[in-house]
């Protein structure tokens, strides 16, 4: 896992050295830059900062070449990559290069990439096992693949999005990095916000991709990849997409659960490859205990550091079931080592360092608990951290996904009656029937406040923490305006499309998990957390050949009644306790609802007062008022679509003003 950074135009070492200089908490180990010629186009940089995982030798710094007669090259100035990321795989591949006459000087899986790429051209990327984004430079004068000219910039972010990747295009050129403060380093790119990004950040909580709040940067989407050539973008396509559509597996439940065991334990067991200790999170709930009871049954002598929340204040969970007597219980069971870190409501204190850190204004404490389980690791002298991300996104578990599949119960109603009972449901969750306190009567009120619309944006609905009229409620005219005829639901609806032949709802809804929530939200929250204290976090539940398991199991299976992730459950029976396994479900977070009426209250009402609102431009001062009324009088839940109104100016100061963060890594 490293930090990587570059560009392809008409720029200095100054500004790669800048670039790369940003990047320094995701690679303490070592630092690399390359200036590259462009070959009648713009020149190219390649920067790297280095957290050393696999071959802990200098052979293993970047930017890195294959030096290769079988490859045509040796030097940088033929081939040349920087990259961010883990191929699982690796092993195997390198020894197919071998036997094709390939020449090896390390013991990398950055190295197997050049070669790869080398054999195959672009469509190397099919026959990777990985987390990755990287940028390869090609100036071979011959044995270039099909399509790719003498100095052009090939880029690529795995399938699921695990390692981000941000670009821009300039007037000066193209710029990539692993993070948005490393393009920032550019003082000729615009800091315009895309009143667009800002609609979404309001309804979800995070930007889908392609978009920032920034209009000049751009995520590349996971599971693509560009050409750029002359300072841009020549070609752009879609080399993975989840793969849903597919014919369900004709097995038994017993079947089905011994399968799923099977993978995880393979998925697991590959993602341990290190040449550093490995540890991992352990929340006590099915997911990371999975994960963790897998990596005992690959070395069952080992005891591996499993770190876990311990909250001093029972307002934290917000009526779930406290995490550490689960942890507790689970690393008693396997006979792991458990490290508790204890936090408390001073935790929002790091709320500015976070969204620095973060590069998005993700309206979610969440990133904070990962952060100090990061920084602690790193202080044990464990580098890599094995997570249970994605075991809610590909097998069911959040809420949302029981409701789709009730849907059943009150979807055969006629469209007038569906749009009553939405109605209904949305006057409460607007504020105009009553209040709104306790967590059954929000949940119930949100699973229905959208039944009188369509099916798919039905289910893009499940992903807004509170309903259109109310968001736009918040916004100034400017704002409103520019906003005229946009559709939110537009991004889910474009991903909804790329899956015509699935039409089982939940599934349809597991995608938009996937592809969004997942990728936009908690994976980028997840890489950048740990990579702040210098931390690989790797997550096994999202090997593709895991994924594809899990799209192809009937949904009857994933979600059975009220039971989400029902075939993994039974499949863990043989390795966890009953009470771990069907526990109720708890979310990754910190109370807010409490905390916005308590210890963040100042910062609220600081922040969106007035007179910042109104040098802002972007909310109605009358509007947020309104808003902060109702929630605070529990006539609407409005805690996390306020959080974002925050989180967006103090974004705004820190990415678009120049202010310095507190306690930020840089200025």
């Amino acid at each position: 896992m490293c930090g990587i950074a570059g560009f392809q135009g008409d720029f200095g070492p100054e500004l790669l050295a800048r670039m790369t200089a940003a990047l320094a908490h995701r690679g303490p180990d070592g630092e690399g830059r390359a200036l590259l010629p462009g070959f009648g186009a713009r020149a190219v940089g390649l920067g790297h900062r280095r957290l050393s995982i696999i071959d802990l030798s200098p052979e293993g710094a970047q930017p890195m070449t294959a030096q290769c007669p079988r490859c045509g090259c040796g030097s940088l100035h033929d081939l040349a990559l920087t990259y961010n990321g883990e191929i699982y795989n690796f092993a195997g591949l390198r020894e197919g290069l071998r036997a094709r006459g390939h020449v090896f000087h390390s013991g990398t899986d950055s190295e197997v990439l050049l070669h790869l790429y080398a054999d195959e051209g672009v469509e190397m990327l099919s026959r990777l096992n990985g987390i990755f984004a990287f940028a390869l430079y090609d100036g071979r004068e011959r044995g270039r693949p099909e399509g790719v000219r003498r100095g052009d910039l090939f880029i690529a972010r795995d399938g699921l999005g695990v390692k981000p990747l941000y670009h821009a295009t300039t007037e000066s050129g193209f710029l990539f990095a692993s993070e948005i403060k490393a393009l920032l380093q550019h003082p000729g790119l615009p800091r315009e916000l895309d009143p667009v990004a800002v609609q979404h950040h309001l309804a979800y909580l995070w930007a889908p991709a392609p978009e920032t709040l920034l209009r000049a940067v751009r995520k590349l989407r996971p599971g693509h990849a560009a050409l750029v050539r002359g300072g841009a973008v020549a070609r752009e396509w879609a080399f993975y997409d989840l793969p849903y559509g597919a014919e369900p597996l004709d097995a038994t439940p017993a079947e089905l659960a011994d399968r799923v065991h099977e993978a995880v334990r393979t998925a697991v067991t590959r993602q341990l490859v290190s040449d550093v200790p490995v540890g991992a999170f352990l929340s006590g709930g099915l997911d990371s205990s999975a994960v963790v009871a897998m990596m005992k049954r690959a070395r069952p002598e080992s005891r591996p550091a499993c770190y876990t929340i311990g909250l001093s204040d029972e307002r934290m969970t917000e009526g779930n079931p406290a995490d550490l007597p689960y942890a507790r219980k689970v690393a008693a069971h396997l006979g792991v080592d458990l490290r508790v870190v204890e936090v408390d409501s001073g935790m929002i204190g790091n709320l500015e360092r976070m969204l620095w850190l973060l590069d998005e204004p993700q309206a979610d404490p969440a990133p904070i608990n990962a952060l100090l389980i990061a920084e602690q690791a790193r202080r044990d002298g464990i580098p890599v951290l094995l997570s249970g991300a994605g075991g809610d996104d590909i097998f069911t578990g959040y809420r949302r996904h029981r409701a789709v599949a009730l849907e059943r119960a009150w979807g055969w109603l006629p469209a007038p009656a569906r749009r009553m009972l939405g109605a209904s449901a949305g006057a409460a969750a607007n504020g105009a029937l009553g209040g709104m306190d306790g967590h059954v009567a929000r949940r119930a009120v949100k699973a229905l406040a959208y039944a009188g619309l369509d099916a798919d944006r039905r289910l893009a609905a499940h992903l807004w923490w509170t309903p259109e009229a109310l968001r736009r409620s918040l916004y100034s005219a400017d704002l409103a305006w520019q906003l005229e005829g946009h559709d939110t639901a537009r991004p889910m609806l474009e991903s909804l499309a790329r899956i015509p032949a699935e039409r089982d709802r939940v599934n349809r809804m597991l995608y938009l998990d996937t592809r969004h929530f997942l990728a936009d939200h908690n994976l980028n929250y997840t890489d950048k957390a740990g990579m702040a204290a210098g931390v690989e976090v790797r997550v096994p539940l999202l090997d593709p050949d895991l994924v594809a398991l899990a799209a192809r199991i009937p949904t009857r299976w994933k979600q059975r009644g009220g039971v989400g992730k029902w075939v993994f459950k039974k499949a863990m029976e043989r390795d966890l306790p009953r009470e771990v396994i069907y526990r109720g479900k708890t979310g990754f977070g910190a109370p807010l609802r409490s905390w916005m009426k308590g210890e963040l209250r100042p910062l609220l009402d600081a922040t969106l007062g007035e007179r910042s609102l109104r040098e802002r431009g972007l909310f109605d001062p009358a509007g947020v008022r309104r808003v902060l009324e109702l929630d605070r009088a529990g006539r609407v839940d409005a805690a996390y679509t306020l959080f974002s109104l925050v989180c967006i100016e103090l974004w705004c100061r820190m990415f678009v003003d120049g202010r310095p963060a507190a306690g930020a890594l840089a200025a």
